[in-house]
């Protein structure tokens, strides 16, 4: 995916409050409501909340691939 249509849909599921996945460069992935988008370069960064808690995970922009609305 392109870095725009990744920023666009983080924005838009943690507006709508839906979980994505997220998948990393490494191939990991990560299964989340997004809670924050940060693009600025001193952060670059997406805090996603995991459905089967309340720690917030953030994970560089730059590492993700795909994300995909669940």
């Amino acid at each position: 995916m392109r870095y725009e249509e990744i920023v666009e849909l983080l924005s838009w599921a943690g507006n709508q409050d839906r979980a994505v996945r997220v998948v990393t460069a490494g191939r990991g992935e990560l299964v989340g409501v997004p809670t924050a988008i940060d693009t600025h370069i001193t952060a670059h960064e997406a805090w996603l909340r995991p459905l089967d808690g309340d720690t917030e995970i953030a994970v560089s922009l730059g590492e993700i691939r795909e994300v995909e609305l669940l």
